[in-house]
């Protein structure tokens, strides 16, 4: 998994050389964000388990857990974003 993320947040630029040619340059995000990304992720999965037993036992939808999903899962989609612009 740590794999995917990190090629994920890989961001890929090209360089022009004064003779002409380009290159490309691959800078990689940053431990922080790379540790940032894993415990979220991590906590994603966990909340998820928690509103499949929470459903499961209580045969209810709980909105507090399902909104901090959503907050997660925002998290991740603009450090994604956020990195690769």
């Amino acid at each position: 998994m740590k794999d995917y993320i990190k090629q994920a947040l890989t961001k890929t630029i090209q360089i022009r050389t004064a003779q002409g040619n380009t290159q490309q340059l691959e800078i990689t995000p940053d431990k922080k964000l790379l540790y940032g990304m894993y415990f979220a992720v991590l906590a994603l999965i966990m909340l998820t388990a928690l509103e499949t037993t929470y459903m499961i036992v209580f045969q209810t939808f709980n909105n507090e857990i399902f909104a901090a999903m959503m907050l997660v899962v925002g998290t991740i989609l603009g450090a994604f974003y956020g990195q690769k612009s």
